[in-house]
């Protein structure tokens, strides 16, 4: 950020206080890569990384309202068909990127929480805080997966080389760091002991606890593992098996989960405020078709007329000039607490997922402790014990339950989404089974549309609905919007390095143009 290079002559507190409350770097941002560890040398004192820690670890999940409507409530929710919008002023839905979304976005984070981590990592490496210094590589892994499965190749390796051009790197190039990163964090957990504490209160995950870190690493490889398992399938087996042998999150007391408070708070407590998005028809078919027992948690009956009621994606404007009632709001859980909210947490990766993680690996044959429908059941198990009150007859009648996705009774006639009932197909074949799986995974991700979204891509799971209209003419009604371009501060001020990256995608630069790991034919 251009703002470092005038800045050189403050004091180091002044300077690390600066950086936590900076709020944004949209202008003049030719020089994002400018970290401020240069100016901070080796003076920092490091009872300040736990601040820089949690800040990176809150903006590195968007938790600041606007840029979370923008990065993932207009983009990958929809995308994913959590949601759909229901006001004629937003045309995302219909799959347009707008650019001046995309730019805040990569801005904001670029911007706040890379140098953030950066800060963290390098002060951690400098000061030999080896446990610290493994649980900033484990971060960091978690926040730039989620950049490069929305662009493809970012700025990556590259992050304060203080340049004016700063290049970027390819994602398979990316990937291969990341499980580098996590081996390294894996050796240095592996030895440390269970009562060592780091960062305590300031880390908003596990206040420093090792031993859950050691597990949200594991875990995280797994997911990585599975995303690279139609390009690159022999790494994929091997990092699975790594991960499940070197422990993996088994139970929901450790899942990993940005904690909010009265002062950051949970975003979508006030993006729904806005009244802009309902529950999407696809949520509504496979929810209601499985009597699922996590639908009234996840969303609330409508307002006009009652019962919940979903929306289908990409309507065209006249048919979104409508009373947004008539359709379901997310929960009360995500409300303001003044209204009856609770404020939860901001969901990073929790056991459910890692048990459908598992399943899929077991289904290509990978050694993951487990039978397919072993794992299967486990995570819906797993989802249902966390996310309702549901009594364990209950859950295992669910479980073993034979319905199936319904057709809809709206203005459309919508069918079912699907025909795979919850109970395990095991005569189903292959893909079959890694539809249940996917779709099962799906409903435990909620609401956390952007890894939904990386998987939808991936496995063309759930199937979902077309959108009535695009208006995009790289992306017709009938497919998946698969990336995000290259933003306009980036082609204004960083063009040289842009232009080698388009090299690097395989494809133009547009949402029809796959990732790295979106090789599934």
């Amino acid at each position: 950020m251009i703002i470092f290079r005038y800045i050189g002559k403050l004091s180091t507190g002044l300077l690390f206080m600066f950086l936590i409350n900076v709020t944004g770097c949209t202008k003049n941002f030719d020089a994002l890569n400018t970290p401020p560890d240069k100016l901070i040398a080796n003076k920092v004192d490091p009872s300040l990384i736990g601040q820089a820690l949690a800040q990176c670890q809150y903006e590195g999940m968007f938790g600041y309202a606007f840029t979370w409507q923008v990065a993932q409530n207009l983009y990958s929710d929809l995308y994913a068909q959590y949601f759909a919008t229901v006001v004629n002023y937003f045309d995302s839905d219909q799959f347009l990127e707008v650019k001046d979304w995309s730019k805040p976005v990569w801005n904001r984070f670029y911007g706040i929480a890379a140098p953030q981590m950066f800060f963290v990592e390098k002060t951690t490496r400098d000061n030999n805080m080896e446990i610290e210094y493994a649980i900033a590589k484990i971060w960091k892994v978690a926040l730039y997966h989620r950049i490069t499965d929305y662009w493809g190749p970012i700025i990556y390796s590259q992050f304060g080389n203080e340049q004016t051009s700063v290049a970027y790197d390819a994602q398979n190039v990316i990937y291969t760091d990341f499980f580098k990163l996590l081996d390294e964090a894996a050796t240095t957990l592996s030895q440390a002991t269970s009562s060592i504490n780091a960062f305590s209160k300031s880390d908003l995950l596990y206040k420093g606890n090792v031993d859950q870190w050691r597990k949200f690493a594991n875990s995280l490889r797994l997911r990585l593992a599975i995303r690279i398992a139609y390009v690159d399938p022999a790494k994929a087996k091997l990092e699975a098996e790594k991960a499940f042998a070197g422990g993996v999150i088994t139970d929901n007391a450790d899942n990993a989960n940005v904690a909010t408070t009265a002062v950051s708070r949970n975003p979508l407590a006030t993006v729904i405020e806005w009244d802009e998005f309902r529950m999407s028809a696809t949520m509504e078919s496979a929810l209601k078709g499985y009597n699922d027992p996590r639908l009234p948690v996840f969303f609330r009956e409508a307002v006009s007329g009652g019962g919940y009621k979903g929306a289908r994606n990409g309507m065209r404007q006249s048919d979104r000039d409508l009373d947004v009632n008539l359709y379901s709001a997310p929960g009360l859980q995500w409300f303001d607490i003044a209204k009856g909210g609770s404020n939860p947490p901001m969901r990073v990766l929790s056991a459910s997922e890692v048990y459908f993680l598992r399943a899929e690996g077991a289904l290509r044959g990978w050694n993951m402790g487990g039978t397919p429908m072993e794992l299967y059941n486990e995570g819906i198990r797993t989802s249902l014990s966390e996310r309702t009150e549901a009594t364990p007859p209950e859950i295992e009648a669910y479980v073993s339950g034979s319905n199936t996705p319904v057709a809809l009774s709206d203005a459309w006639n919508t069918p079912a989404m699907s025909d795979i009932p919850v109970a395990y197909l095991s005569g189903g074949g292959f893909e079959k089974q890694l539809e249940q799986i996917i779709t099962q995974k799906w409903i435990a991700l909620y609401p956390d549309g952007w890894e939904a979204w990386a998987e939808r891509r991936r496995t063309s799971y759930p199937k979902g609905y077309p959108i009535f209209e695009s208006l995009n003419p790289d992306v017709s009604e009938n497919q998946l919007m698969r990336r995000l371009t290259f933003t306009s501060g980036e082609t204004d001020n960083n063009l040289e390095a842009v232009e080698a990256a388009r090299g690097l995608l395989g494809g133009p630069d547009n949402n029809a143009t796959k990732l790295w790991w979106d090789a599934r034919n």
